[in-house]
């Protein structure tokens, strides 16, 4: 009992640390850029002149924000997009193609903690990209063809804070420091009991016994056996989750920065278990349309871990 409350201190202690002075700093910074960008009417533009362009892979212009949402926000911050883009009576082709687009694309709350960790945030940013109009492209044109195309007339703009002023810009940045501090904090329980779990098997002796069934298979692949927790970790408890899981493993040296960045195709995206009931929560429509779309997400996964193991 007294070992298993050292980890657990353990881990409530490395978890703390990851999200209160890396994840709550980047995140303070980022999300206040973002809403500034937004509140300046800066995204607004920018979706407006993309949008055009990305209507063959099956993207709107809400698309494109909740394509924005995840790469420079959190795996969360889509949901609201979707269930407007629902609301407004976008068809379920697009509803479909949009949901596969963000569950292949990185994840903002994972990517930019492990960029302190030393991951090359542009390549893992135009691969997050690349993966994400895949995504978008073959369910629109494949897996989701059979859905409905039918849709009402959209208002494309979502509505958001003003920033016309010195007092309504600071505004806008505290609201972006309490959104950052309530995923910061947020994000601190999931992780202490990944941690625990983690650190747990290994203690056991579960993780090493694993890794000595599967490294042959791995070895043959030129595949690192630390991805086994990581992995395990990523589709059960999340993206943050790992993110500690990582952390932790690269301060004892069990793994390198390099498989790190080899490693960010599948693990930075928000295709787990809680992510996918957190984004079909977004309205009824988009929870009908998960198969179609997490096929479509497979293939964009696929095309960004392809894209890792090579560049990195």
């Amino acid at each position: 009992m007294e070992t298993f409350t050292q980890l657990i201190l353990l881990a409530g202690r490395s978890a703390i640390e990851l999200c209160l002075f890396i994840l709550l700093p980047v995140m303070v910074v980022m999300l206040s850029l973002m809403r500034i960008l937004e509140a300046r009417g800066v995204l607004d533009w920018v979706v407006e002149r993309i949008a055009p362009l990305l209507r063959p892979v099956g993207l709107t212009g809400l698309g494109v924000f909740a394509a924005l949402q995840i790469n420079f926000v959190s795996f969360a911050a889509p949901v609201a997009t979707l269930t407007m883009m629902e609301r407004r009576g976008a068809s379920d082709r697009h509803l479909a193609a949009t949901l596969a687009m963000v569950m292949a694309m990185a994840q903002a709350n994972a990517t930019f903690p492990m960029t302190a960790l030393g991951l090359q945030f542009g390549f893992t940013l135009a691969l997050s990209l690349i993966g994400g109009l895949i995504a978008a492209a073959v369910t629109y044109h494949g897996f989701g063809r059979a859905l409905s195309s039918a849709e009402a007339p959209l208002d494309e703009h979502l509505p958001h804070a003003v920033a016309d002023s010195a007092k309504s810009t600071l505004t806008v940045i505290n609201r972006a420091g309490a959104e950052a501090f309530n995923i910061s904090v947020g994000a601190i329980p999931m992780i202490v009991l990944a941690l625990t779990g983690v650190m747990a098997l290994r203690e056991l002796g579960a993780i090493d016994a694993l890794s000595t069934l599967l490294s042959p298979v791995l070895s043959l692949l030129g595949i690192d056996p630390a991805l086994i927790p990581l992995t395990l970790t990523k589709y059960i408890a999340g993206g943050t989750a790992m993110v500690g899981v990582m952390d932790e493993m690269l301060k004892s040296g069990l793994t390198t920065v390099a498989t790190l960045n080899a490693s960010a195709g599948f693990l930075t995206h928000p295709l787990d278990v809680g992510g996918l009931a957190i984004l079909i929560s977004a309205g009824p429509r988009v929870a009908r349309v998960w198969k179609p779309a997490t096929l479509g997400a497979l293939v964009g996964i696929a095309a960004r871990t392809l894209g890792h193991a090579v560049g990195a």
